[in-house]
């Protein structure tokens, strides 16, 4: 506890309290995001990325009975969808217990009585999940390139073998096991999946940041961020379920 209060013991100016209360400074918010991303390791938060790679792992080698493309596109479709799942759990989970905790431990009055504004210290927070979730997901998006990598050049050694085997291990043929596989592996736009992904948890933790401010309870900030992040997905399939059924240009706006 008194390691974590003698980060935020910033050095004082000589300046009045007043200005240096109401001056910004990027050091302290700094330091209230690496004292949230050591908070939150010690709250286990990790334990998700964890059961994401085995996800992965176990994805990786199942659906020995479908084609090869299938087999590549169902890994990735796995892969997406759990990390879609528990990065926006992540989001939801961390800022809904970060401001009850830093009340139960009394770290958000010793924080406040120094010249922190509310604002910084929100700033903080916030940044202290988005590098949380960044680096996890940076993590997940190694691990994954590296099982889809090596699962991709499983197929085309197989590929390669049966063509040899049917004495039809042509150029022509090789190339095209190796440009197929190629398609649906491993690419640079599965980055920029994984990308949106970061994207769409820090909205979700901004929210959920937002909701802990005044929510009377962590259970209430978690039920209505999910209803936040179920509404944001369900809004496509409403939005064209309306266009569909009205008719002119009053209606639909």
């Amino acid at each position: 506890m008194a390691n974590d209060l003698d980060l935020l013991s910033l050095p004082m100016s000589s300046a009045s309290p007043r200005s240096a209360y109401s001056s910004f400074s990027p050091g302290r918010i700094w330091t209230m995001a690496t004292h949230t991303v050591t908070q939150l390791i010690r709250m286990r938060i990790l334990v998700f990325m964890g059961i994401i790679s085995i996800v992965i792992v176990i994805a990786a080698f199942a659906f020995p009975a479908v084609s090869p493309e299938q087999q590549l596109k169902l890994l990735k479709d796995w892969t997406f969808g759990a990390l879609q799942v528990f990065f926006v759990i992540i989001a939801i989970a961390a800022t809904g217990l970060l401001i009850p905790r830093d009340l139960e431990d009394r770290t958000l009055y010793t924080t406040l009585s120094k010249p922190v504004p509310r604002y910084e210290y929100l700033i903080g927070k916030l940044l202290g999940v988005m590098l949380l979730l960044g680096g996890g997901l940076l993590l997940m998006d190694l691990v994954f390139s590296l099982m889809l990598y090596v699962k991709q050049s499983l197929i085309i050694s197989s590929q390669i073998a049966a063509l040899e085997k049917e004495q039809a291990a042509t150029p022509e043929n090789i190339a095209f096991i190796k440009d197929l596989n190629s398609r649906f592996g491993l690419t640079y736009s599965l980055h920029g999946a994984v990308w949106a992904i970061f994207l769409k948890a820090s909205v979700v933790a901004a929210v959920s940041l937002l909701i802990s401010c005044f929510a009377s309870s962590t259970l209430f900030t978690i039920l209505v961020g999910m209803a936040f992040v179920i509404a944001g997905q369900g809004q496509a399939l409403l939005r064209e379920w309306f266009l569909d059924k009205m008719s002119g240009f009053w209606q639909k706006a």
